[in-house]
């Protein structure tokens, strides 16, 4: 009998050893499969059992969570969703995160290891710690001046503080409303399928994902080139340009708006935008010097993150100098999002030295505690400081007694520079509206805003198709409400 017993108690053991090997395999070596598999619920339901943490804009949440007493518990809110949509994105429960929402979904989520006191505990549970909070750089008073200004034409508007990389604006029109994403009903199904077939594409981030040909806004980038070059030197020199302008190698004219741009100064011709001095400008300078100008403003990079990604601006550096006449005035190949251009204005208005842009001030744990700091970096000179100072000088006179007298603010200095950008076959498309400023208010130590606007359907009259026209009002507004004026 005892011969039965032991061997039954083998058996057993062996079953239970069975038993716990394959418990064993399918919770530690299978269960990533199990977790990625579809018909896993758990870790969806698990997601959406407490609410969400917040997006702050000065020190005020544009989102919250709403209690829908379903499997999926917590549904996303926005508060003035529109206005903020290219900042926040969406959080939906049928189609994922996008932009802040999704850069920084372990914080918002709850996820975040940093979050939990316990946070080996809570990776062994695998379970959320209490959601924390983003605080942004956003100034609420030129978010909301930028999206009056744009008033829902296609366009978008990008503002940084020059001295610190903050992202103080950052707008795209027409927009959306990110709550109409947020839960999973055959109405968020038709929402999702509303805007993306929308030809207005509302959902498309204008300031950071979409590039344009940056027109003459273009010639900031050229000017500093020659400068840095020594191609030209004295502002008020006369230089070698006709009018109009053959590309070289072609029986191209290159020609103005306006008159009385043969052989006119860099001063003249930055403050009425003569196309034929900047091209010529621009092969006078060589292709290598100007790719090498461009890419130190922040053209041909592709790891620029704020922190969600955004789309490169390219300067085309495989061209023949007929090619490189035409990128030099912000046409051919040249693209630039609205946030690139910002960038250059800001260079310009910080002595020449650029500070990569950034959105996020901090995250922080549900009572206030700070997580994380900022995305402050080390800033780079992109062109000699006295080249800034020159461009200072150039961008200044385009507002007080040029083509950008529209951005003028009293009580402040403000520099600028207007754009009108071809586009289309046989440039058939309405013209592309831009502006980039900068502004410093009286009493100020330096230049506290830089802005780039750019409206694609402006006026269908050329005469009023210009970044001086439709543009500038739109930064002046922006700087207005960033300098407190």
């Amino acid at each position: 009998m005892a011969r039965y017993i032991r061997h039954a108690s083998a058996f057993s053991v062996l079953l239970l050893a069975a038993l716990l090997g394959n418990a064993a395999r399918v919770q530690v070596v299978q269960a990533g499969s199990y977790d990625a598999n579809p018909a896993n619920r758990r870790p969806t339901i698990a997601r959406y059992q407490h609410p969400r943490g917040d997006i702050l804009v000065g020190g005020e949440p544009v989102t919250g969570s709403t209690d829908t007493g379903e499997q999926l518990r917590y549904e996303r809110t926005y508060r003035n969703g529109p206005l903020y949509a290219p900042v926040t994105g969406f959080a939906s429960q049928m189609y994922g995160t996008t932009f802040l929402e999704n850069a920084e979904d372990a914080v918002l989520s709850g996820t975040d290891p940093m979050l939990s006191p316990f946070p080996v505990w809570n990776d062994v549970a695998r379970a959320a710690g209490p959601a924390g909070n983003v605080v942004t750089t956003l100034d609420r008073g030129a978010q909301e001046a930028a999206y009056r200004g744009l008033h829902g034409r296609r366009g978008a508007v990008a503002a940084i503080e020059p001295g610190t990389g903050r992202i103080l604006a950052l707008v795209s029109t027409p927009s959306y409303d990110p709550a109409a994403l947020s839960g999973n009903s055959e109405a968020t199904a038709s929402a999702w399928a509303r805007l993306n077939h929308d030809p207005e594409k509302p959902m498309l981030n204008r300031a950071v994902r979409q590039t344009y040909p940056p027109g003459s806004t273009f010639k900031v980038v050229t000017a500093a080139a020659a400068l840095d070059a020594g191609v030209t030197v004295d502002l008020d020199a006369r230089t070698d340009s006709p009018d109009p302008y053959r590309l070289p190698g072609t029986t191209t004219r290159l020609t103005n708006e306006g008159d009385g741009c043969a052989d006119t100064s860099l001063r003249e011709a930055f403050r009425w935008s003569c196309n034929t001095v900047f091209a010529k400008l621009g092969v006078d300078v060589g292709v290598t010097d100007m790719a090498a100008t461009a890419e130190a403003f922040g053209f041909n990079d592709g790891r620029l993150s704020v922190p969600f990604p955004v789309s490169p601006s390219s300067f085309d550096t495989s061209v023949d100098k007929a090619q490189l006449a035409l990128s030099s005035i912000g046409q051919y190949n040249t693209r630039a999002t609205p946030l690139q251009m910002a960038m250059v204005a800001a260079a310009v208005a910080n002595g020449g030295r650029l500070r990569t842009p950034y959105l996020v001030d901090r995250t922080t744990r549900r009572g206030g505690e700070t997580l994380a700091g900022g995305g402050l970096q080390p800033a780079r000179q992109v062109m000699r400081p006295s080249t800034a100072v020159q461009l200072r000088e150039l961008m200044t006179d385009v507002v007080t007694e040029g083509t950008g007298t529209n951005a003028a603010l009293p009580g402040a200095v403000v520099g600028g520079k207007t754009g009108t950008a071809q586009h289309g076959v046989g440039n058939s498309g309405v013209p592309y509206a831009w502006f980039v400023s900068w502004a410093q208010a009286e009493g100020d130590l330096e230049p506290k805003v830089a802005v780039a606007v750019v409206v694609e359907d402006a006026s269908a009259d050329r005469g009023e198709i210009s970044g001086g026209g439709d543009a500038a009002p739109i930064a002046r507004e922006v700087m207005r409400s960033v300098l407190g004026l």
